[in-house]
């Protein structure tokens, strides 16, 4: 009898291990393209995003009427654009096309690196070498049937203007502020009353280890990027007599290789290059030797890399909890079914977990949304040179490279142009001139151009006694 039993059990997991089988054989052909379970849009496909469109709830938007239609805009209809095809942008992509967005460009110049591989799961080691987002669209449309991602290099004007919400999965400050330039720039006003249907929400998300952070723009509405550029952390830089006689870490004795030993030997008879591997290893093999003299350990080749290039770790955890805020606030907006984030969030799970929400609030002279000309304070005796170091050092600005032109006697004059090398040297006497020199004057506007904005900057000049 009990052989009878086990072979009768037996019997039963066979049948049911074979049930699971096949229902795992139907839904791989479901996730493959669909065949045989009714095309594209099988029956139940997206019970998980009509339990939200098609009824009413507690958190619901006030305003908001259940009904298909929604999903059919957002399947149909709805164009996203995501910038950044990295950490952030992989979870993105992946988030928004699960969630029912079909119509969705990615926008990434970088290529796919070896490093990239423990976090970016959308490339594989074949794709080392290979365009970011060109490799991250074909994975999407390859495995979420229906799908439509398309790739781009770069983008205009024009482009941005088909586009109902745009993402920002960017590890730049400067792409960050140049996209909130842009879209401030398609915005029209009439009787300087801003034409709503000329805003494109900007969704950004963005990481730093264990920390990360999620808004949402609207802009000309709330405060955009450079209403806050406070509340990004300054680039790291390490004292010179530090790095040149007492280095205490392994970072000082990286900058010391690249900052002093690098320019005086010209290894390679060139710039230093932060993707080239014999560039780097050059790098390392000097810090290393360095830190030996002083007894200083944890001077790895990663690290390395990681110094030259300026590389902040990331951790795909908090790319991932990022990107699912990112991607909630698309859906939100998309839909009108909820009230969207008003308007930043803050991620931190370096001791435990934390998070919080708060509104930023627009800044009445920002450079970028405020549509006044900013206040320039010095006095006339200031040098040109002064006027840079602000415009580069100010918190509030943070440019790059600014370059200063401004109209005298009714004729347009450069001041100081950094970007191109036989203008600079023309330019460059200017820098030591005082603004009374210059013939500049109480009152006078300076247009400044930087990389930072695709805009033209206008500041007035006030000259204080």
């Amino acid at each position: 009898m009990y052989c009878t039993a086990l072979m009768s059990c037996n019997a039963m997991h066979k049948s049911k291990i074979e049930e699971l089988l096949a229902g795992q054989i139907r839904r791989k052909m479901a996730v493959d393209g669909g065949h045989g379970v009714g095309g594209c849009d099988w029956d139940g496909r997206w019970n998980h995003v009509t339990k939200f469109l098609e009824r009413p709830g507690p958190f619901t938007h006030p305003d908001f009427e259940p009904s298909a239609e929604s999903l059919q805009f957002l399947l149909e209809t709805c164009k996203i654009l995501v910038i950044g095809a990295g950490g952030l942008g992989c979870e993105l992509l992946k988030n928004l096309a699960l969630s029912g967005f079909r119509i969705i460009h990615v926008v990434d110049m970088d290529t796919i690196d070896l490093s990239n591989l423990n976090r970016q799961f959308l490339f594989r080691p074949k794709d080392v070498g290979r365009p970011k987002a060109e490799v991250a669209a074909n994975f999407i449309n390859s495995r979420i049937p229906g799908c439509k991602v398309a790739s781009r290099k770069c983008f205009s004007k024009m482009h941005q203007r088909k586009f109902h919400i745009i993402v920002c999965g960017l590890d730049s400050i400067i792409a960050r502020r140049w996209m909130n330039g842009m879209l401030i720039s398609l915005l029209s006003y009439e009787d300087g009353v801003l034409d709503p249907s000329s805003i494109i929400p900007l969704i950004d998300g963005g990481t730093e280890g264990f920390k990360g952070n999620a808004r949402v723009i609207l802009p000309g509405m709330t405060a955009c990027i450079d209403c806050t550029l406070e509340l990004y952390p300054p680039q790291i830089n390490f004292p010179m007599c530090t790095i040149a006689s007492m280095p205490r870490l392994p970072e000082h004795c990286i900058e010391y290789a690249r900052i002093l030993q690098w320019p005086k030997e010209k290894p390679f008879g060139g710039n230093l290059d932060g993707d080239n591997p014999e560039h780097i290893e050059w790098v390392f093999e000097r810090a290393r030797k360095r830190a030996a003299e002083f007894n200083i350990t944890g001077v790895t080749y990663r690290l390395t890399q990681g110094v030259v290039k300026r590389i902040i770790p990331a951790v795909a955890s908090t790319n991932a909890v990022i990107a699912a805020a990112c991607a909630t606030e698309v859906f939100k907006i998309a839909t009108s079914a909820y009230i969207p984030l008003n308007n930043y969030l803050v991620f931190n799970d370096v001791d435990g977990l934390y998070t919080y929400t708060f509104e930023a609030e627009r800044k009445e002279n920002c450079s970028a949304c405020s549509q006044v000309p900013q206040d320039l304070q010095f006095p006339s005796s200031a040098k040109l040179q002064e006027v840079l170091q602000f415009l580069t050092e100010s918190a509030s600005l943070q440019m790059k490279s600014p370059a200063i032109t401004t109209t005298l006697e009714g004729k347009n004059k450069t001041l100081y142009l950094q970007s191109v090398k036989s203008i600079e040297e023309r330019t460059r006497p200017n820098l030591c001139k005082t603004l009374k020199e210059l013939g500049l004057s109480d009152g006078q506007e300076l247009a400044v151009a930087d990389v930072t904005t695709p805009q033209t900057v206008l500041f007035k000049l006030n000259f204080t006694t």
